[in-house]
């Protein structure tokens, strides 16, 4: 019997099988709002057979953007931008679990598009760029980025305030869970790693301090998310950077996490500084998924070059990680899921026939992408 295919409970969420669509950015919104392209593309992974479909990174400010393309729950445009594409995934595959990360780009805001070259915005992009960062301490992710604006209390209050009501319109939308993103060098991560906070108040200094800012969230939001739901974190596992984050910071940190409800914390790693050296090789983060797990005593997801099912199955039958997350192997094969269970020989419910639900039609006006404006 395949364990790949086995249910999990994740706080009130059950879902049907251990497998995650993980959160992928498309750079393809208009002032944070979905647009015909993520009815596509999110219709098309709600059928992937995976038990999880997690939105991509959605920020709780405008600013708080990585790009000017990247989605926000940060309006009622916003809101209502997702809600019909909510609603057919959920219409077609009622099984299947919904998702959304939330987070704050923090000091790696203001960035161009991939396709574009990455890398922070400029006035020559458009005469209003590049749009003010803020961080944990006033550090630019290398020489060539803005440097940001050390958060105050005012700003630590607002920033706050944002994610509860993120989280207020994802449960409004009907998500079953939701994911507070504090990895890849994104706002959170950059408060707990000692390379970009370097500040001497509350909020900075030992590890204790460092992680307050990113409790004082969580925590704001757990009291919101009814335990009929799911809340839980993205943490990188380790900077890959002598006198960064180490893994036994991480592990200390999602036990912080676990007493104050969280329900499990989604392991990758990296992202917060250019001088990371990291050994990418598959599954190079199933260690750390691990040892989280094991130690912190808190469910796990391993994510990272995971693209086999015999792969993914190994991972979840030895209890190395209670789910397995993927991103290009859905890219790749939009139907993985169901590809694997035949692999495994897993039995999975049958896909819905297109006649059993009637055309939905979007009731929002698709609008331009604005490749040199600051939307």
């Amino acid at each position: 019997m395949s364990v790949l295919f086995t249910p999990v409970e994740l706080g009130g969420v059950t879902l049907p099988n251990r497998i995650v669509v993980s959160p992928m950015c498309q750079y393809a919104s208009v002032d944070g709002s979905a647009q015909p392209w993520h009815h596509v593309h999110y219709g098309m992974l709600a059928m992937s057979g995976a038990g999880l479909l997690c939105f991509e990174a959605t920020h709780v400010e405008r600013d708080g953007r990585i790009t000017q393309g990247c989605a926000g729950l940060y309006s009622d445009d916003n809101e209502a931008a997702l809600k019909p594409i909510v609603d057919w995934a959920r219409g077609w595959m009622p099984n299947v679990k919904l998702g959304i990360q939330l987070g704050h780009a923090g000091r790696k805001a203001s960035a161009q598009r991939p396709w574009k070259g990455g890398g922070p915005l400029s006035q020559a992009d458009a005469p209003d760029l590049p749009w003010t960062t803020m961080s944990a301490s006033a550090i630019a992710y290398d020489g060539k980025w803005h440097t940001p604006v050390a958060l105050d209390a005012a700003g630590l209050k607002r920033v706050k305030q944002a994610f509860i009501d993120a989280a207020l319109r994802s449960l409004r939308l009907g998500f079953d869970l939701i994911e507070l993103h504090g990895a890849h060098g994104y706002l959170l991560h950059q408060f707990l790693s000692p390379l970009s906070n370097r500040r001497s108040d509350e909020y900075g200094g030992s590890l204790e301090k460092r992680r307050r800012f990113p409790l004082e969230v969580f925590d704001a939001v757990r009291k919101l998310v009814p335990y009929d739901k799911a809340l839980g974190v993205r943490l990188s596992a380790t900077d890959w950077v002598d006198g960064g984050l180490t893994v036994e910071d991480t592990v200390e940190t999602a036990r912080q996490f676990k007493a104050l409800g969280c329900d499990f914390v989604d392991v990758s790693s990296g992202g917060n500084s250019t001088l990371q050296k990291i050994a990418v090789t598959p599954g190079y983060h199933v260690p750390f998924a691990a040892r989280i797990k094991q130690e912190a005593g808190i469910k796990t997801w391993a994510v990272g070059v995971i693209t086999e099912p015999e792969q993914a199955e190994r991972i979840v039958a030895a209890g190395e990680a209670d789910c397995t997350a993927h991103a290009r192997a859905f890219l790749l094969d939009p139907r993985w899921g169901w590809n694997a269970a035949r692999a495994l020989g897993a039995q999975t419910p049958p896909l819905p026939l297109p006649a059993a639900r009637a055309t939905t039609i979007l009731p929002f006006k698709p609008q331009p992408i604005l490749a040199n404006a600051a939307e």
